[in-house]
């Protein structure tokens, strides 16, 4: 079976996160979208709202599950028996910065990194700039999916 792990905060899941998702489905027989959890990091939306976001916007896609994690990747990875991580590349910054990350990983574990370059149409979107966006009371709902709801 191969199963992916697609590890983020996603607070909050974008479109650019959708489009890198839907396209892994057919490559791999289960994909785990894992929330990460760090204690030091403050988050827009809380983990059961990032959740809820991507199972409602994934209810459909058997292939694709949602869970959580607060440990290394690829401790966490391991415990799920997943042979691949999967990341989305935006840019030549994402490039250099997920290689040394991947370097890592696959020297600490074996597990390999696959890479999928986002869509012209989605890869200008960033979760930051989404959050800023909502801050400053604007209008997001062309850059994240309908279940992404939040109050102004």
């Amino acid at each position: 079976m191969k199963k992916a792990v697609f590890p983020g905060s996603f607070d909050p899941l974008t479109l650019g996160h959708v489009d890198i998702i839907k396209r892994a489905v057919p490559l791999f027989d289960e994909i785990i979208i894992a929330v990460g959890v760090n204690a030091t990091k403050k988050y827009m939306f809380s983990l059961e709202e990032r959740m809820a976001f991507i199972a409602d916007t994934f209810k459909d896609e058997i292939k694709v599950k949602v869970d959580k994690y607060d440990t290394l990747t690829v401790d966490y990875c391991q415990s799920k028996e997943a042979d691949f991580i999967l990341r989305g590349l935006r840019n030549p910054a994402d490039f250099e910065f997920e290689k040394a990350i991947a370097q890592t990983n696959r020297k600490l574990s074996g597990i390999e990194t696959v890479f999928l370059l986002t869509s012209a149409e989605t890869s200008f979107i960033s979760s930051s700039i989404i959050r800023d966006i909502i801050r400053n009371g604007g209008d997001v709902s062309a850059l994240v999916p309908k279940s992404v709801s939040f109050k102004k």
